[in-house]
């Protein structure tokens, strides 16, 4: 899938966010490996603790659907449901993108005139992952 495309599903999953403490909503697209698209949003809870990034509930959804291999990500968020920044992936969703994919997997993140592309490693500099504690094959 072209990186554009992927984008635009990114900024269609903010319209669908829960946002209502913040007001900062989220969408983001992941591509697998065999080309499904998983969008997810971010949904945030009074209490704060449970509330959950969009990365996470696109890799959640895709790992659910038994994919473990990734292409790309894009990420796509802003204050009032508008583009108005960048908005990386937090620590956690860092971390949760490091079990599944390797330094090289790309990160698209657009504030709604540019695309800035990096990828894995370089948001998640010496990182621990499966390879350090020995993962065991499925």
């Amino acid at each position: 899938m072209d990186k554009n495309d992927l984008i635009a599903l990114a900024v269609n999953a903010m319209q669908t966010a829960y946002a209502p403490y913040s007001g900062f909503t989220v969408g983001a697209a992941l591509e697998t490996a065999d080309g499904t698209v998983y969008t997810g949003c971010n949904i945030e809870n009074a209490s704060f603790t449970p509330t959950v990034c969009a990365e996470r509930v696109a890799f959640f959804q895709a790992v659910r659907d038994g994919h473990r291999a990734f292409r790309q990500l894009a990420v796509a968020g802003g204050k009032g449901g508008l583009l108005t920044s960048f908005t990386p992936p937090c620590g956690v969703c860092r971390q949760v993108m490091r079990e599944f994919c390797t330094d090289d997997f790309p990160v698209y993140l657009y504030d709604g005139e540019t695309i800035r592309e990096t990828t894995l490693g370089a948001l998640l500099p010496l990182s621990f992952g499966p390879d350090n504690v020995g993962k065991q094959e499925d």
